[in-house]
């Protein structure tokens, strides 16, 4: 099997459940693998599955699944008879070795009398509302917002950055050929894009976005781990552009490594330091708007079991602290392979515990005039969904409530990605359009949601007629 960085690597590692969840071989694709591969296997960052050329096995189940289980004798593709059961690893070749469908369900959904029918089962608090803003973005990741209106979109499969124009109605492709790109921030008149291994830069993006402008290479030397290789990038009030380098692993030590820390560098790459540690991997961090202090998302190790550890929401007032990995998981739980000799009181706790597997993603502070004052400077939260439980949970928009810097409460502010316990999206990304609604990145639909808010109308209560008067 011809396998890339992420080959069956994203297949598999990117989103299998449990055994009994894995029989279906197309139910696993398509919630899982689509995002890498296709809908119709077509390929994208991952090989084009739809016929025998990517296969450098026998075209039969039992030496597909034996290489899957196996890995590649390169390395390129790891094995996973540890982390799949052979009924899972069964399924998913079983799977690859069908004909590929006719047709995705997309342009079923296009065909139907509603263009979006299943928006109608996402619940949201009252006066709110979400639409589809754009659905011509495949694999939609990191988004960045001019003051024009123009939203910057990386697209990891299909390697490339889009600008949204007019309002979601035209995309214009802004830069191809990249290598995994999930990135996108705006920084001095510029946009940076964060490829797996190296950061890039398209100067004076507002008048050039459509013109194919040339890539400036900032600095290309980060580690050539695939496994949490991709990153996104930020830029942050010091004038900083910030950047992590997640663990290669599951769970090991890379103490002594660029790896599992969030880095922080000059808008010309110079100056490349930590800022924090014992992360072991982050796709989503911001600043609070009036604090100006540092919040990240971080994601749990896996192979622990449904319900621990949880995905964690950190808060980095300065540089230099510590988070834990891989010594300590979720803030609480001794890792049972690397915690000889610490303790989880040596770090910093997380300021929320997000739930197990959630998968955390993109966070936002919204700092709007459209939603009501209750929303101003509190945080949203992406949850891309669960992969390794046997029940899935994520699948949301979560507002973190804040007082000060303590987490109040965590509470549900989209949902219906999940669908009677089909997938129907996956939430990544969160932006912030400038009339102050929200958008939401969804790498599985390829869309941009929009969410806007409009105050309930008031009825006037109607004085109710005296009652008659009665006589005694």
């Amino acid at each position: 099997m011809r396998a890339t960085g992420l080959g069956l690597w994203a297949l598999l590692g990117a989103g299998i459940g449990q055994a009994a969840a894995a029989a279906d071989g197309s139910s696993v694709y398509a919630q899982n693998c689509l995002q890498c591969h296709g809908a119709n296997r077509e390929g994208g960052i991952g090989p084009n599955l739809t016929g025998a050329h990517w296969n450098r096995v026998r075209p039969n189940p039992q030496s597909l699944a034996r290489f899957i289980a196996q890995g590649s004798t390169d390395g390129r593709m790891p094995g996973w008879s540890k982390r799949l059961t052979p009924q899972q690893i069964g399924a998913v070749a079983d799977y690859l070795l069908k004909p590929p469908p006719a047709s995705d369900g997309d342009h079923a959904l296009r065909a139907s009398a509603e263009p979006y029918p299943e928006l109608k089962d996402f619940r949201l608090p009252p006066g709110f509302s979400i639409a589809v803003y754009s659905d011509k973005v495949p694999s939609a990741r990191g988004m960045a917002v001019a003051e024009s209106g123009i939203v910057y979109v990386a697209s990891r499969t299909a390697g490339k950055v889009f600008a949204l124009v007019d309002g979601g109605r035209q995309v214009v492709t802004v830069a191809s050929g990249l290598d995994a790109p999930i990135g996108v921030t705006l920084l001095n008149g510029a946009l940076f894009v964060s490829e797996r291994f190296r950061v890039l830069r398209l100067d004076d993006i507002a008048h050039s976005y459509d013109r194919s402008p040339p890539l400036h290479v900032v600095k290309d030397d980060f580690p050539k781990d695939a496994w949490h290789g991709e990153k996104i990038i930020k830029a942050g009030p010091d004038g900083k552009l910030y950047v992590p380098i997640g663990a290669p692993c599951n769970s090991c030590d890379r103490e002594n490594e660029p790896h599992a820390k969030i880095h922080r560098m000059n808008p010309d790459g110079s100056q490349f330091e930590v800022y924090a540690r014992g992360v072991r991997n982050s796709v989503g961090f911001g600043w609070h708007p009036l604090t100006r202090e540092f919040w990240f998302t971080d994601n749990g190790r896996d192979m622990l079991g449904d319900n621990m550890p949880s995905d964690k929401l950190n808060h980095a007032p300065r540089p230099g602290m510590h988070f834990g990995f891989p010594y300590c998981q979720g803030g609480v739980l001794p890792d049972p392979e690397f915690h000889a000799g610490r303790q989880c009181s040596e770090f910093t706790e997380p300021a929320a515990k997000l739930g197990p597997h959630v998968a955390s993603l993109g966070l936002h502070f919204y700092t709007g005039q459209q939603f009501p004052e209750a929303y101003r400077n509190q945080l949203f939260i992406a949850e891309h969904g669960s992969w390794n439980r046997s029940q899935k949970i994520g699948y949301r928009v979560a507002l973190i409530t804040l007082y000060g810097d303590k987490v109040v409460s965590d509470t549900v502010f989209v949902e219906g990605f999940l669908q009677r316990e089909k997938v129907v999206g996956r939430p990544v990304d969160i932006a912030q359009l400038p009339d102050g609604s929200m958008l939401i990145s969804d790498d599985f639909a390829g869309r941009i949601y929009r969410v806007s808010y409009q105050a309930p109308a008031v009825t006037a209560a109607v004085p109710k007629p005296p009652a008659p008067a009665t006589s005694r």
